[in-house]
Protein backbone atom coordinates (compact mmCIF):
# COMPACT_ATOMS: atom_id res chain seq x y z
CA UNK A 1 0.00 0.00 0.00
CA UNK A 2 1.19 3.56 -0.50
CA UNK A 3 2.79 5.56 2.28
CA UNK A 4 -0.31 7.69 2.74
CA UNK A 5 -2.34 4.68 3.90
CA UNK A 6 0.45 3.45 6.15
CA UNK A 7 0.65 6.91 7.73
CA UNK A 8 -3.10 6.98 8.17
CA UNK A 9 -3.18 3.62 9.85
CA UNK A 10 -0.22 4.54 12.01
CA UNK A 11 -2.09 7.59 13.23
CA UNK A 12 -5.25 5.58 13.81
CA UNK A 13 -3.22 3.10 15.84
CA UNK A 14 -2.54 5.81 18.40
CA UNK A 15 -6.21 5.90 19.34
CA UNK A 16 -7.25 4.08 22.47
CA UNK A 17 -9.43 1.52 20.73
CA UNK A 18 -11.76 0.74 17.86
CA UNK A 19 -15.53 0.65 17.76
CA UNK A 20 -17.86 -1.87 16.22
CA UNK A 21 -19.29 -1.68 12.82
CA UNK A 22 -22.47 -2.69 11.13
CA UNK A 23 -21.36 -4.74 8.15
CA UNK A 24 -18.40 -5.70 6.08
CA UNK A 25 -17.12 -7.53 3.03
CA UNK A 26 -18.89 -8.69 -0.09
CA UNK A 27 -20.93 -11.77 0.71
CA UNK A 28 -21.83 -15.07 -0.79
CA UNK A 29 -25.44 -15.83 -1.64
CA UNK A 30 -25.60 -18.94 0.50
CA UNK A 31 -26.15 -19.00 4.24
CA UNK A 32 -23.63 -21.67 5.08
CA UNK A 33 -20.47 -23.35 3.92
CA UNK A 34 -19.94 -27.10 3.90
CA UNK A 35 -22.26 -29.79 5.06
CA UNK A 36 -23.05 -29.82 8.77
CA UNK A 37 -22.73 -33.57 8.90
CA UNK A 38 -19.67 -35.73 8.49
CA UNK A 39 -19.08 -39.46 8.32
CA UNK A 40 -16.86 -39.18 11.38
CA UNK A 41 -15.28 -36.55 13.53
CA UNK A 42 -16.63 -33.32 14.94
CA UNK A 43 -18.35 -30.33 13.37
CA UNK A 44 -17.27 -26.78 14.17
CA UNK A 45 -20.07 -24.20 14.00
CA UNK A 46 -19.05 -20.67 13.01
CA UNK A 47 -21.34 -17.64 12.99
CA UNK A 48 -20.32 -14.92 10.53
CA UNK A 49 -22.23 -11.69 9.99
CA UNK A 50 -23.89 -10.96 6.68
CA UNK A 51 -21.30 -9.47 4.35
CA UNK A 52 -18.40 -11.03 6.25
CA UNK A 53 -18.32 -14.12 4.03
CA UNK A 54 -16.64 -13.34 0.69
CA UNK A 55 -16.84 -16.40 -1.55
CA UNK A 56 -13.12 -16.93 -2.17
CA UNK A 57 -12.22 -16.32 1.47
CA UNK A 58 -14.82 -18.82 2.71
CA UNK A 59 -13.56 -21.43 0.26
CA UNK A 60 -9.94 -20.87 1.29
CA UNK A 61 -10.61 -20.99 5.01
CA UNK A 62 -12.82 -24.06 4.65
CA UNK A 63 -10.19 -25.93 2.64
CA UNK A 64 -7.40 -24.95 5.04
CA UNK A 65 -9.48 -25.98 8.05
CA UNK A 66 -10.27 -29.40 6.61
CA UNK A 67 -6.63 -29.95 5.66
CA UNK A 68 -5.54 -29.12 9.19
CA UNK A 69 -8.29 -31.19 10.82
CA UNK A 70 -8.81 -34.40 8.78
CA UNK A 71 -12.17 -36.04 9.43
CA UNK A 72 -13.65 -32.93 11.05
CA UNK A 73 -16.11 -30.57 9.41
CA UNK A 74 -17.04 -26.90 9.50
CA UNK A 75 -20.51 -25.34 9.31
CA UNK A 76 -20.48 -21.60 8.58
CA UNK A 77 -23.80 -19.90 9.29
CA UNK A 78 -24.57 -16.32 8.23
CA UNK A 79 -26.36 -14.01 10.67
CA UNK A 80 -28.12 -10.66 10.17
CA UNK A 81 -27.10 -7.52 12.08
CA UNK A 82 -30.65 -6.67 13.08
CA UNK A 83 -31.16 -7.63 16.77
CA UNK A 84 -27.87 -9.54 16.71
CA UNK A 85 -26.94 -8.58 20.28
CA UNK A 86 -30.01 -10.32 21.68
CA UNK A 87 -29.42 -13.37 19.46
CA UNK A 88 -25.77 -13.77 20.42
CA UNK A 89 -26.53 -13.20 24.11
CA UNK A 90 -29.14 -15.95 24.02
CA UNK A 91 -26.83 -18.30 22.11
CA UNK A 92 -23.91 -17.82 24.51
CA UNK A 93 -26.13 -18.67 27.48
CA UNK A 94 -27.00 -22.07 26.04
CA UNK A 95 -25.07 -25.29 26.55
CA UNK A 96 -24.47 -25.73 22.82
CA UNK A 97 -23.54 -22.28 21.47
CA UNK A 98 -21.81 -21.73 18.13
CA UNK A 99 -18.10 -22.39 18.62
CA UNK A 100 -16.79 -19.25 16.93
CA UNK A 101 -18.63 -15.95 16.61
CA UNK A 102 -17.97 -12.84 14.52
CA UNK A 103 -18.85 -9.91 16.81
CA UNK A 104 -18.82 -6.15 16.44
CA UNK A 105 -15.99 -4.39 18.26
CA UNK A 106 -18.16 -2.27 20.54
CA UNK A 107 -20.14 -5.36 21.54
CA UNK A 108 -17.11 -7.40 22.60
CA UNK A 109 -16.75 -5.98 26.15
CA UNK A 110 -20.43 -6.77 26.78
CA UNK A 111 -20.07 -10.45 25.86
CA UNK A 112 -16.76 -10.73 27.73
CA UNK A 113 -18.23 -9.24 30.91
CA UNK A 114 -21.17 -11.65 30.74
CA UNK A 115 -18.81 -14.64 30.80
CA UNK A 116 -19.83 -15.78 27.33
CA UNK A 117 -16.38 -15.61 25.70
CA UNK A 118 -13.32 -17.79 26.19
CA UNK A 119 -10.16 -16.17 27.56
CA UNK A 120 -7.66 -16.58 24.70
CA UNK A 121 -4.81 -14.62 26.27
CA UNK A 122 -2.50 -17.63 26.05
CA UNK A 123 -3.23 -17.93 22.32
CA UNK A 124 -2.48 -14.33 21.39
CA UNK A 125 1.05 -14.88 20.07
CA UNK A 126 0.01 -18.01 18.15
CA UNK A 127 -2.72 -15.98 16.45
CA UNK A 128 -0.27 -13.31 15.33
CA UNK A 129 -1.22 -10.97 18.15
CA UNK A 130 2.28 -9.57 18.59
CA UNK A 131 1.74 -7.64 15.35
CA UNK A 132 -1.86 -6.53 15.83
CA UNK A 133 -2.59 -2.82 15.51
CA UNK A 134 -3.05 -1.62 19.12
CA UNK A 135 -6.12 0.51 18.34
CA UNK A 136 -7.89 -2.46 16.78
CA UNK A 137 -6.97 -4.81 19.60
CA UNK A 138 -8.26 -2.46 22.30
CA UNK A 139 -11.85 -3.60 21.92
CA UNK A 140 -10.86 -7.29 22.17
CA UNK A 141 -9.34 -6.88 25.65
CA UNK A 142 -11.43 -6.73 28.82
CA UNK A 143 -10.01 -6.36 32.33
CA UNK A 144 -6.55 -7.02 30.94
CA UNK A 145 -7.44 -10.34 29.30
CA UNK A 146 -7.79 -11.20 25.61
CA UNK A 147 -11.35 -12.32 24.88
CA UNK A 148 -11.33 -12.02 21.09
CA UNK A 149 -9.01 -11.49 18.15
CA UNK A 150 -9.26 -8.30 16.06
CA UNK A 151 -10.23 -9.15 12.50
CA UNK A 152 -10.71 -5.97 10.48
CA UNK A 153 -11.65 -2.30 10.79
CA UNK A 154 -13.08 0.30 8.48
CA UNK A 155 -15.40 3.25 8.14
CA UNK A 156 -17.78 4.96 5.79
CA UNK A 157 -17.13 7.01 2.68
CA UNK A 158 -19.27 8.52 -0.07
CA UNK A 159 -20.15 6.13 -2.90
CA UNK A 160 -21.28 7.92 -6.04
CA UNK A 161 -22.69 7.12 -9.47
CA UNK A 162 -20.17 8.47 -12.02
CA UNK A 163 -22.71 8.67 -14.83
CA UNK A 164 -25.16 10.77 -12.83
CA UNK A 165 -22.30 12.90 -11.52
CA UNK A 166 -21.20 13.64 -15.11
CA UNK A 167 -24.78 14.27 -16.19
CA UNK A 168 -25.00 16.98 -13.53
CA UNK A 169 -21.84 18.55 -14.91
CA UNK A 170 -19.79 17.70 -11.82
CA UNK A 171 -16.17 16.84 -12.57
CA UNK A 172 -14.43 16.84 -9.19
CA UNK A 173 -15.14 15.41 -5.76
CA UNK A 174 -16.11 18.01 -3.14
CA UNK A 175 -13.43 18.93 -0.61
CA UNK A 176 -15.75 20.56 1.96
CA UNK A 177 -19.21 19.85 3.33
CA UNK A 178 -20.44 23.13 1.81
CA UNK A 179 -19.24 22.00 -1.61
CA UNK A 180 -20.88 18.62 -1.12
CA UNK A 181 -24.22 20.22 -0.25
CA UNK A 182 -23.94 22.46 -3.33
CA UNK A 183 -23.25 19.38 -5.47
CA UNK A 184 -26.23 17.59 -3.93
CA UNK A 185 -28.47 20.56 -4.72
CA UNK A 186 -27.37 20.36 -8.36
CA UNK A 187 -27.81 16.59 -8.49
CA UNK A 188 -31.29 16.85 -6.99
CA UNK A 189 -32.46 18.83 -10.03
CA UNK A 190 -30.72 16.58 -12.57
CA UNK A 191 -32.97 14.48 -14.79
CA UNK A 192 -32.87 10.80 -13.91
CA UNK A 193 -31.81 11.35 -10.28
CA UNK A 194 -34.31 10.14 -7.69
CA UNK A 195 -32.09 10.88 -4.70
CA UNK A 196 -29.02 13.10 -4.72
CA UNK A 197 -28.13 11.42 -1.42
CA UNK A 198 -29.99 8.35 -0.23
CA UNK A 199 -29.67 8.66 3.56
CA UNK A 200 -31.99 6.54 5.76
CA UNK A 201 -33.10 8.47 8.83
CA UNK A 202 -31.79 5.95 11.35
CA UNK A 203 -28.26 5.73 9.97
CA UNK A 204 -26.68 6.50 13.36
CA UNK A 205 -23.19 5.30 12.42
CA UNK A 206 -22.94 8.20 9.95
CA UNK A 207 -24.53 10.54 12.47
CA UNK A 208 -21.86 9.60 15.03
CA UNK A 209 -19.23 10.88 12.60
CA UNK A 210 -21.08 14.19 12.31
CA UNK A 211 -21.15 14.38 16.12
CA UNK A 212 -17.39 13.90 16.26
CA UNK A 213 -16.92 16.50 13.54
CA UNK A 214 -18.80 19.08 15.63
CA UNK A 215 -16.91 18.17 18.81
CA UNK A 216 -19.84 16.31 20.33
CA UNK A 217 -20.45 12.75 21.51
CA UNK A 218 -23.31 10.43 22.33
CA UNK A 219 -22.39 10.13 26.01
CA UNK A 220 -19.75 11.14 28.54
CA UNK A 221 -18.64 9.65 31.85
CA UNK A 222 -18.05 11.41 35.14
CA UNK A 223 -16.59 9.09 37.73
CA UNK A 224 -18.58 5.88 37.33
CA UNK A 225 -21.71 7.58 36.00
CA UNK A 226 -22.62 8.03 32.36
CA UNK A 227 -24.75 10.83 30.92
CA UNK A 228 -26.26 11.18 27.46
CA UNK A 229 -25.01 14.29 25.68
CA UNK A 230 -27.23 14.71 22.63
CA UNK A 231 -28.95 17.77 24.12
CA UNK A 232 -25.91 20.01 23.71
CA UNK A 233 -25.39 22.78 21.15
CA UNK A 234 -22.74 20.81 19.25
CA UNK A 235 -24.84 17.64 19.06
CA UNK A 236 -27.93 19.57 17.99
CA UNK A 237 -25.88 21.21 15.25
CA UNK A 238 -24.79 17.76 14.05
CA UNK A 239 -28.44 16.71 13.99
CA UNK A 240 -29.29 19.73 11.86
CA UNK A 241 -26.54 18.79 9.40
CA UNK A 242 -27.93 15.25 9.27
CA UNK A 243 -31.44 16.62 8.64
CA UNK A 244 -30.19 18.90 5.85
CA UNK A 245 -28.39 16.05 4.12
CA UNK A 246 -31.29 13.62 4.56
CA UNK A 247 -33.60 16.02 2.72
CA UNK A 248 -31.58 15.63 -0.50
CA UNK A 249 -33.16 12.22 -1.08
CA UNK A 250 -36.21 10.04 -0.66
CA UNK A 251 -34.91 7.61 1.97
CA UNK A 252 -37.37 6.85 4.79
CA UNK A 253 -36.94 8.73 8.05
CA UNK A 254 -37.71 5.73 10.24
CA UNK A 255 -35.47 3.01 8.79
CA UNK A 256 -31.81 2.00 9.03
CA UNK A 257 -29.34 1.67 6.19
CA UNK A 258 -29.74 -2.13 6.08
CA UNK A 259 -31.42 -2.17 2.65
CA UNK A 260 -30.00 0.99 1.06
CA UNK A 261 -28.05 -1.04 -1.52
CA UNK A 262 -31.30 -2.10 -3.18
CA UNK A 263 -32.02 1.53 -4.02
CA UNK A 264 -28.55 2.49 -5.29
CA UNK A 265 -28.50 -0.54 -7.58
CA UNK A 266 -31.45 0.87 -9.55
CA UNK A 267 -29.07 3.41 -11.06
CA UNK A 268 -30.94 6.60 -10.09
CA UNK A 269 -29.27 7.35 -6.75
CA UNK A 270 -26.37 9.79 -7.11
CA UNK A 271 -24.59 9.30 -3.78
CA UNK A 272 -24.80 7.15 -0.68
CA UNK A 273 -22.85 6.88 2.58
CA UNK A 274 -21.49 3.35 2.36
CA UNK A 275 -19.03 0.67 3.37
CA UNK A 276 -16.66 -0.94 0.88
CA UNK A 277 -18.49 -4.25 0.66
CA UNK A 278 -21.64 -2.57 -0.60
CA UNK A 279 -20.14 -1.96 -4.03
CA UNK A 280 -19.90 -5.69 -4.73
CA UNK A 281 -23.46 -6.25 -3.55
CA UNK A 282 -24.72 -3.50 -5.87
CA UNK A 283 -22.78 -4.55 -8.95
CA UNK A 284 -23.81 -8.18 -8.47
CA UNK A 285 -27.43 -7.05 -8.64
CA UNK A 286 -26.81 -4.59 -11.49
CA UNK A 287 -23.66 -5.40 -13.51
CA UNK A 288 -24.22 -2.25 -15.60
CA UNK A 289 -22.94 -0.24 -12.64
CA UNK A 290 -19.63 -2.13 -12.49
CA UNK A 291 -17.68 0.76 -14.01
CA UNK A 292 -19.90 3.57 -12.75
CA UNK A 293 -19.16 3.53 -9.00
CA UNK A 294 -16.65 5.92 -7.47
CA UNK A 295 -15.66 6.90 -3.93
CA UNK A 296 -14.52 9.98 -2.03
CA UNK A 297 -14.11 10.74 1.69
CA UNK A 298 -16.98 12.27 3.63
CA UNK A 299 -16.04 15.97 3.59
CA UNK A 300 -15.50 18.21 6.60
CA UNK A 301 -15.81 21.99 6.84
CA UNK A 302 -12.09 22.34 6.09
CA UNK A 303 -10.75 21.78 2.59
CA UNK A 304 -8.16 19.02 2.46
CA UNK A 305 -9.27 17.45 5.75
CA UNK A 306 -11.80 14.59 5.48
CA UNK A 307 -14.68 14.49 7.94
CA UNK A 308 -14.51 12.38 11.05
CA UNK A 309 -16.15 8.97 10.91
CA UNK A 310 -17.23 6.12 13.12
CA UNK A 311 -14.39 3.56 12.92
CA UNK A 312 -16.00 0.17 12.96
CA UNK A 313 -14.77 -3.38 12.86
CA UNK A 314 -15.33 -6.97 13.87
CA UNK A 315 -13.57 -9.44 16.15
CA UNK A 316 -13.53 -13.24 16.15
CA UNK A 317 -14.24 -14.92 19.49
CA UNK A 318 -14.62 -18.42 20.88
CA UNK A 319 -17.67 -19.22 23.00
CA UNK A 320 -16.81 -20.04 26.60
CA UNK A 321 -19.10 -23.09 26.38
CA UNK A 322 -17.79 -24.30 23.01
CA UNK A 323 -17.89 -28.07 22.71
CA UNK A 324 -14.94 -27.90 20.30
CA UNK A 325 -12.42 -25.43 21.74
CA UNK A 326 -9.42 -27.03 20.03
CA UNK A 327 -11.10 -26.86 16.63
CA UNK A 328 -12.17 -23.30 17.37
CA UNK A 329 -8.58 -22.33 18.10
CA UNK A 330 -7.53 -23.98 14.83
CA UNK A 331 -10.14 -21.94 12.94
CA UNK A 332 -8.89 -18.66 14.42
CA UNK A 333 -5.28 -19.49 13.51
CA UNK A 334 -6.33 -20.23 9.92
CA UNK A 335 -8.74 -17.31 9.46
CA UNK A 336 -6.19 -14.83 10.82
CA UNK A 337 -3.06 -16.12 9.11
CA UNK A 338 -1.35 -13.79 6.64
CA UNK A 339 -2.78 -15.44 3.55
CA UNK A 340 -6.42 -15.40 4.63
CA UNK A 341 -6.22 -12.04 6.42
CA UNK A 342 -4.69 -10.49 3.29
CA UNK A 343 -7.32 -12.07 1.04
CA UNK A 344 -10.10 -10.73 3.26
CA UNK A 345 -8.60 -7.23 3.18
CA UNK A 346 -8.18 -7.36 -0.59
CA UNK A 347 -11.82 -8.39 -1.08
CA UNK A 348 -13.28 -5.84 1.31
CA UNK A 349 -10.93 -2.87 1.32
CA UNK A 350 -11.08 -2.85 5.11
CA UNK A 351 -8.01 -2.44 7.26
CA UNK A 352 -6.42 -5.78 8.22
CA UNK A 353 -5.34 -6.34 11.82
CA UNK A 354 -1.62 -5.96 11.13
CA UNK A 355 0.59 -3.67 9.06
CA UNK A 356 2.13 -6.74 7.41
CA UNK A 357 -1.03 -7.06 5.32
CA UNK A 358 -1.56 -3.43 4.26
CA UNK A 359 -0.22 -4.09 0.77
CA UNK A 360 -3.38 -6.12 0.05
CA UNK A 361 -5.36 -2.86 -0.08
CA UNK A 362 -3.48 -1.40 -3.06
CA UNK A 363 -5.79 -0.39 -5.91
CA UNK A 364 -9.03 -0.66 -3.91
CA UNK A 365 -11.01 2.55 -4.61
CA UNK A 366 -12.92 2.40 -1.34
CA UNK A 367 -9.70 1.92 0.65
CA UNK A 368 -8.03 4.80 -1.16
CA UNK A 369 -10.95 7.05 -0.17
CA UNK A 370 -11.24 5.87 3.40
CA UNK A 371 -7.51 5.84 4.10
CA UNK A 372 -7.66 9.64 4.07
CA UNK A 373 -10.26 9.66 6.85
CA UNK A 374 -8.65 7.01 9.06
CA UNK A 375 -6.57 9.45 11.16
CA UNK A 376 -9.72 11.39 12.10
CA UNK A 377 -11.88 8.35 12.88
CA UNK A 378 -13.37 7.80 16.34
CA UNK A 379 -15.48 5.29 18.22
CA UNK A 380 -18.18 4.82 20.82
CA UNK A 381 -17.43 4.00 24.51
CA UNK A 382 -15.81 0.58 24.84
CA UNK A 383 -17.64 -0.48 27.97
CA UNK A 384 -19.75 -3.61 28.59
CA UNK A 385 -22.99 -1.67 28.81
CA UNK A 386 -22.57 0.02 25.41
CA UNK A 387 -24.33 -2.98 23.84
CA UNK A 388 -27.41 -1.97 25.83
CA UNK A 389 -27.53 1.27 23.86
CA UNK A 390 -27.42 -0.55 20.54
CA UNK A 391 -30.17 -2.95 21.56
CA UNK A 392 -33.47 -2.34 19.77
CA UNK A 393 -35.13 0.03 20.06
CA UNK A 394 -31.98 2.14 19.82
CA UNK A 395 -32.70 5.47 21.57
CA UNK A 396 -30.28 7.37 19.31
CA UNK A 397 -32.50 6.61 16.34
CA UNK A 398 -36.00 6.05 17.69
CA UNK A 399 -36.04 8.83 20.29
CA UNK A 400 -33.83 11.38 18.55
CA UNK A 401 -32.98 11.08 14.84
CA UNK A 402 -36.36 9.96 13.51
CA UNK A 403 -38.38 12.40 15.68
CA UNK A 404 -36.13 15.31 14.62
CA UNK A 405 -36.51 14.40 10.95
CA UNK A 406 -40.28 14.20 11.44
CA UNK A 407 -40.36 17.75 12.80
CA UNK A 408 -40.33 17.15 16.56
CA UNK A 409 -38.48 19.59 18.82
CA UNK A 410 -34.76 18.65 18.67
CA UNK A 411 -33.97 19.63 22.28
CA UNK A 412 -36.83 17.70 23.85
CA UNK A 413 -36.14 14.70 21.61
CA UNK A 414 -32.48 14.82 22.60
CA UNK A 415 -33.37 14.96 26.29
CA UNK A 416 -35.58 11.89 25.96
CA UNK A 417 -32.80 10.01 24.19
CA UNK A 418 -30.19 11.18 26.71
CA UNK A 419 -32.25 9.82 29.61
CA UNK A 420 -32.54 6.42 27.96
CA UNK A 421 -28.87 6.33 26.94
CA UNK A 422 -27.80 7.12 30.52
CA UNK A 423 -30.15 4.49 31.92
CA UNK A 424 -28.75 1.81 29.62
CA UNK A 425 -25.09 2.73 30.12
CA UNK A 426 -25.46 2.81 33.90
CA UNK A 427 -27.10 -0.62 34.13
CA UNK A 428 -25.28 -3.12 36.31
CA UNK A 429 -23.79 -6.14 34.58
Amino acid sequence: MNRRLIAAIGTAALMVSVAACSSSTKSTASSSSSSSTAASGKTLTVWLMTGDNPTDWVSSVTADFKAANPGDNINIQIQQWTNITQKVTAALSQNNPPDVIDIGNTQTPFYAASGGLMDITALKSQLGGDGWTPSMNGSAVYNGKQYAAPWYAGGRAVMYNKALWAKAGLTAAPTTMAEYEADLAKLKTTAGVSSALYLPGQYWYFFDGLLQQDGASIATQSGSTWSGTLNTPAALQAAQTFKTLQAFGTAPKDQTEATQDTFFEKGNVATMIAMGYEQATITAANPKLANEIGWFPIPSDTAGTPGKTFLGGSNLAISAKSANPTLAESFLKIALDQKNESDFAKDSGFLPNTSADYSALAGNAYAEAYEQAAPQAGYTPLVPTWANVENAPNPITTLFLTPVLEGKDPASSASAADAQIASRLNQQQ
